[in-house]
């Protein structure tokens, strides 16, 4: 099928790393190009020291991302208790905490199985945001402010509630949508639906009006992105961004069960912006790498510009209602969701925790995968940062 396509085997690399200098720019800017570009199928390596980085220090950040490992189950036995009924499958086993650090653009630390292909859960709702940076360059999508029902009409949007949600108000989680999807309702009520997740009653906001974290009403996004291109996202997703970062084919977007459409007398898969419910994008550490280095350079790459300036800067703003979140993105203007960075700082989180950080300011993008909860993903990128030579 279309939406899990061979992918070439992304070759794995070891410790240290780092060099050229991309000159400071803003965050809402692509910074000047630097020098390097990991072609496909390889990442240079680069000496700590030699970039002027804390060899000790650096060593001892890894030390301690490795010493907090995740409370999730290896097996993913807790996934039924913890997010409700699945409607998709996972894999049997998953990796241990792992994690890689590229600065200026090379690879100066990596730690565990850096290749091992596992779900990120919510890294995809980031992922699901570049897809639509895509469609608004390629005209697909004329006004993030129009109304989605003005070009998706699959009577998700026929309601006079629905009616109103426009494609910002998806992308930042402000949509109110108003619905089921794939045998999930958007209220998120209900612990056998929605595991730990749920939560309790309360009165529908209008759309643009209200915050909520919602897999239900963000899966209905990505099947919108589905009509507009009028093929599968993760085909999109790899011709128009993952193939042009030079990632593997290792990775792959798994759709639940019964998420399938019909589009031109063909079923068509839909996929999730997650892992809730099983399914999801499956990808190494490696492949997200990448893409937080494809968003620290403001979505260009080796001279092509995979996604508009326009977009990124916009992406990286915070919502009016949001908890310091932009377009599936999640901020630290306000210092909070990633104590100790920089305002400038984002991220993309997904739960076990699987996250990628990336600070402008110093050139930045951390990957740490499966760490414990109780740690913030910052407090391995401030120590990472501590170890960097002085501005």
């Amino acid at each position: 099928m279309s939406f899990n396509p061979p992918r070439r085997l992304l070759l794995t690399v070891a410790l240290s790393a780092v060099v050229s200098a991309a000159s400071a720019g803003p965050l809402i800017k692509p910074r000047a190009e630097p020098g390097y570009f990991p072609p496909a199928g390889e990442w240079a390596h680069k000496n700590p020291a030699e970039l002027g980085i804390d060899p000790g220090k650096l060593a001892e950040a890894v030390a301690f991302a490795q010493a907090h490992e995740t409370e999730r189950e290896k097996d993913f036995s807790d996934q039924r208790k913890t997010f409700g009924e699945p409607l998709g499958s996972l894999p049997s086993k998953r990796a241990a905490t792992n994690g890689v650090v590229i600065y200026k653009g090379y690879v100066v630390a990596e730690f565990g199985d850096t290749s091992f292909v596992d779900p990120t859960y919510s890294v995809a709702k980031s992922m699901l945001s570049t897809v639509a940076g895509v469609a608004v360059r390629e005209g697909k999508i004329a006004d993030l402010n129009q109304p989605v029902g003005k070009t998706v009409q699959d009577g998700g949007y026929a309601s006079p509630h629905n009616a109103a949600i426009t494609w910002k108000h998806h992308l930042q989680q402000e949509s109110e949508w108003e619905g089921s999807l794939w045998g999930k309702n958007a209220d998120f009520i209900g612990h056998d639906a929605f595991g730990a997740g749920e939560r309790k009653p309360r009165t529908l906001q209008a759309p643009g009006a209200y915050f909520e974290y919602n897999d239900t009403r963000i899966n209905r996004f990505s099947l919108s992105l589905l009509r507009v291109f009028g093929k599968p996202v993760p085909d999109v997703f790899q011709d128009e961004v993952m193939d042009p970062i030079g990632a593997s084919h290792q990775w792959k977007w798994v759709p639940y069960t019964n998420s399938y459409v019909e589009m031109n007398g063909k079923l068509v898969a839909s996929v999730s912006g997650g892992t809730r419910w099983g399914g999801g994008m499956w990808i190494n550490s490696w492949d997200m790498a990448r893409f937080g280095y494809l968003w620290l350079r403001g979505g260009h790459w080796n001279g092509r510009q995979i996604l508009p300036p326009d977009y990124v800067k916009a992406a990286l703003t915070p919502s009016e209602h949001g908890p310091d979140y932009g377009y599936l993105w999640w901020l630290n203007t306000k210092g909070k969701n990633l104590p100790g960075l920089p305002a400038t700082a984002f991220a993309a989180l997904g739960a076990g925790d699987n996250d990628i950080v990336v600070s402008p300011e110093h050139d930045l993008v951390v990957v740490w995968r499966w760490h414990a909860h109780a740690v913030n993903t910052a407090e391995f990128t401030k120590r990472v940062i501590a170890a960097l030579p002085a501005k």
